[in-house]
């Protein structure tokens, strides 16, 4: 078993600061989903596809990576969506046996506010994340 590096108690300090405002962040984001009626888990289905790189759709596979979600419990999630008119299944042109999930105008606009929202609180608070970050880094 390899030795474990020593924590200082000022490093514990520091990573503790992190992470108290990184879970103050997630759950401004918590509560601004609910209130924008979807659960955290929607929202972050829906930052997921119109933020996937290159694209506005995604895979199911692709949307449960992002996530970090089992295959099956992604299916659900995009089931859940698709019934709020949220989101929509694309069969893709290339291969008509791969399905794209795509934001509708409905869901597109849903995470137009909430993104909105998330960029002021980021604003608000990226100060303290850019020195805690940088005191993490730094070992100080």
């Amino acid at each position: 078993m390899a030795k474990s590096a020593q924590v200082s108690k000022s490093q514990y300090e520091r990573l503790a600061a992190f992470r108290y405002a990184l879970r103050r962040f997630l759950r401004f984001s918590e509560q601004a989903a609910r209130a924008a009626g979807l659960t955290p888990q929607q929202h972050q289905a829906l930052l997921a596809i119109k933020g996937f790189p290159g694209r506005d759709q995604v895979t199911v596979g692709e949307l449960a990576e992002r996530l970090q979600l089992r295959h099956q419990s992604a299916v659900g999630l995009v089931d859940r969506l698709v019934s709020e008119k949220l989101v929509a299944r694309a069969p893709s042109p290339q291969d008509r046996r791969q399905v794209f999930v795509e934001l509708t105008r409905h869901g597109d606009a849903v995470l137009a506010g909430l993104s909105a929202l998330h960029h002021r609180q980021l604003k608000q608070m990226g100060p303290e994340f850019s020195r805690l970050f940088r005191q993490l880094i730094r070992g100080r």
